[in-house]
């Protein structure tokens, strides 16, 4: 690319879609292994059939997004929830 350095042309933030669910156990609310799915709509269709069709207590699909650059790492965006959840997943964006 004339005219670009390939720091310009590089991406730096990687975004990965996942869906988790969660369970009570001993009056706890547990997460069950977090399944790594290839786009939003999958994380979500993943996350409710979690808790719709496998019983789970709730699930919830999000995004993380790392951004190198900025030295920005894990920020967590809620995509959908369903059915009861840790508060850490009430909020739309979270920073780990």
């Amino acid at each position: 690319m004339p005219g670009k350095s390939c720091k310009q042309a590089l991406m730096m933030e990687i975004i990965r879609f996942e869906a988790v669910a969660f369970d009570f156990i001993d009056g706890v609310l547990v997460a069950i292994e977090p399944v790594v799915c290839a786009s939003p709509a999958v994380a979500i269709q993943t996350a409710q059939g979690q808790w719709k069709v496998f019983g789970h207590i709730g699930a919830v699909a999000f995004s993380r997004t790392s951004d190198f650059e900025k030295g920005q790492f894990n920020r967590r965006h809620v995509l959908r929830r369903f059915g009861q959840v840790p508060d850490e997943y009430l909020g739309e964006n979270n920073d780990e």
